[in-house]
């Protein structure tokens, strides 16, 4: 884990904390987390790209009351770091959707782990309001800790097992991953084209 892959994650994390927990200004969306996490690597085109097609393939999942989708930030920062690894885009970026999948599984469990902790806070809060504002930038570190450690843990397996695993893979192979890279934009728009309710004559 070199000093940059582990600031891509902690600015990762820092971004994640917008979903649900802090802000709400739309950075954890892909299309504006990419750009930003390629800052730290240095490779913009690659977070302009990366975010755009994560955008298109999250779109239309959202975080709104129970419901806890795939990480865009999370496939973000899992691409990028692979990439930076050396790893090509069009593999790095199949495995940041994964990577984003079990990321929503590992923070779902969290969030379980913690209910016992939030009901003795807010136990603590009834009976001093001044606890509130305490309360609240603690449960932000540990939001950020934990998905500082989830990024960090993911992006070391998938690149320990891709630096390894990626001079036996075929030409033949890097090739129809590279053509399933290049789908991906036209399979997003075309999901986002049919969820449009096109009414007509009012009905």
């Amino acid at each position: 884990m070199t000093p940059e892959i582990l600031m891509l994650c902690a600015l990762g994390a820092f971004l994640e904390l917008d979903t649900t927990y802090a802000f709400q200004f739309l950075f954890s969306r892909g299309i504006i987390a990419g750009p930003l996490l390629s800052l730290v690597t240095g490779d913009l085109m690659s977070g302009v790209q990366v975010g755009v097609f994560t955008e298109l393939v999250f779109i239309d999942v959202n975080p709104l009351g129970g419901v806890l989708p795939p990480s865009a930030v999370g496939c973000c920062v899992v691409s990028l770091a692979l990439h930076a690894m050396g790893i090509p885009l069009c593999f790095a970026f199949f495995i940041g959707v994964l990577g984003a999948a079990f990321f929503s599984f590992m923070e779902r469990s969290m969030r379980l782990g913690r209910c016992g902790w939030v009901v003795y806070q807010e136990q603590k809060i009834v009976k001093k309001a001044s606890q509130l504002n305490w309360t609240i930038l603690v449960s932000l570190a540990q939001a950020f800790l934990l998905a500082l450690v989830g990024f960090v843990f993911i992006c070391s397996v998938s690149g320990w097992i891709m630096v390894r695993v990626l001079p036996f893979i075929p030409e033949r192979m890097q090739m129809v991953s590279a053509i399933a890279y290049m789908a991906v934009p036209w399979i997003g728009l075309t999901t986002l084209i049919c969820n449009f309710n096109f009414k007509r004559g009012g009905k």
